[in-house]
């Protein structure tokens, strides 16, 4: 066998191994992970139907989370990691119509979840009951200071406008509910934006992952159908990045073809790591020609799309494949049957990174990634 027949042969036979290897999820340096499911674990949180509570509103006992659980946050405190969950009852039929709210359960591993079994932020006869009731709270994204002031953006549903929402607690289960988090900004011009997610910028700094400033601001990627920036200054009040015609300021767009080619939705905080700052998000893809075709149509998966320190409008580098895409029975089954891995909460933890994310909008279930294991 002549040097060019022997380079063409060995072409042949590795070439479908390292293709093989790259759909399975190699990653490029900059980007995190891998996350690896654990075995026999996951689901780690299921509707429970013994969870009752006195709804304030209805004034009424209700099972809360009978319906479905999905799209958690997650967060550290006094070394437990909390997952902080959206919960449906049964009061209506559909994603969306029923009443949402906020379960917390807590954790020594990361897995065995202990639940409490009322929620920790709901629909209240409060000053946010119109921007609440009857939709609830929904989607929860979290985040800590390093004085322990928990910061959680949300989901406010009233059946009528979405609205992206901030709510502040030092332990995580008492909340103070803020509001909408563009109500202020620009005289009220996007008080009423449809918007669901929000990332907010943070940091490792010895071990434990906290809010960080950019540019001597607080900073979060929002939007769904879009990724944009918005700054603060005290964590309640935030203002979206407009370009110069004054429209928001759209940084981050589908991509026809790929698997985020119907949406591109922030997940959990965002990370500054010293290759920049790194977001990781959720990608819808279209049912239509302009779909991935090695994705089912409408499924959401994972990406990542990291952006400059110095210019956090700019993208540096973006994940062309998903990084976490739906594959067991509980991912591709339930309210969503399309199949969703639905991300969320991140949290570091003994130093490894736990992931949490819904599971076809009816489960919630973990992915780890240990740094270790990578070197």
């Amino acid at each position: 066998m002549n040097r060019t027949t022997l380079r063409l042969f060995l072409i042949v036979i590795f070439l479908p191994i390292a293709v093989a290897t790259n759909a399975q999820g190699l990653l490029p340096e900059w980007a995190l992970g891998q996350f690896i499911r654990p075995e026999n674990v996951n689901p780690i949180i299921s509707p429970k139907i013994e969870s009752v509570f006195m709804d304030p509103i209805i004034k009424q006992k209700i099972a809360w989370e009978a319906g479905d659980v999905f799209n958690p946050a997650a967060a550290v405190y006094k070394n437990k990691i909390y997952v902080l969950y959206r919960s449906e009852d049964r009061s209506g039929t559909g994603i969306g119509m029923r009443t949402s709210r906020i379960g917390i359960a807590e954790s020594s591993d990361g897995i065995k979840m202990k639940r409490s079994p009322e929620p920790v932020l709901y629909p209240d006869e409060d000053g946010q009951k119109v921007n609440e009731w009857p939709g609830g709270c929904e989607d929860p994204r979290i985040a800590v200071t390093a004085e322990g002031l928990y910061v959680m953006l949300y989901t406010q549903w009233n059946r009528n406008i979405f609205r992206l929402a901030v709510a502040t607690s030092q332990d995580l289960k008492h909340w103070t509910k803020h509001g909408p988090v563009f109500s202020k900004a620009y005289h009220g011009k996007f008080k009423d934006l449809k918007c669901k997610s929000g990332s907010i910028v943070t940091k490792l700094e010895n071990g434990k992952q906290i809010i960080a400033k950019i540019n001597g601001k607080y900073m979060m990627y929002w939007g769904e159908r879009f990724m944009n920036i918005a700054t603060s200054v005290d964590l309640i009040n935030w203002e979206p990045a407009l370009n110069p015609a004054g429209d928001l300021d759209l940084i981050v767009k589908p991509r026809k073809k790929y698997f985020d080619s119907d949406l591109t939705e922030c997940g959990p905080p965002a990370i500054v790591t010293n290759k920049g700052i790194l977001v990781l998000y959720n990608g819808k893809n279209r049912s239509d020609a302009e779909r991935d075709t090695n994705y089912v149509a409408n499924t959401y998966s994972a990406g990542q799309v990291l952006f400059d320190l110095k210019n956090p409008s700019k993208v540096i580098a973006r994940l062309d494949q998903p990084f976490f895409v739906p594959t067991a029975p509980f991912e591709k089954s339930g309210q969503y049957p399309s199949g969703t891995v639905f991300i969320e909460g991140l949290v570091y933890f003994k130093k490894k990174w736990f992931l949490y994310y819904g599971c076809a909008d009816s489960r919630v279930a973990v992915a780890i990634y240990d740094p270790a294991a990578k070197k």
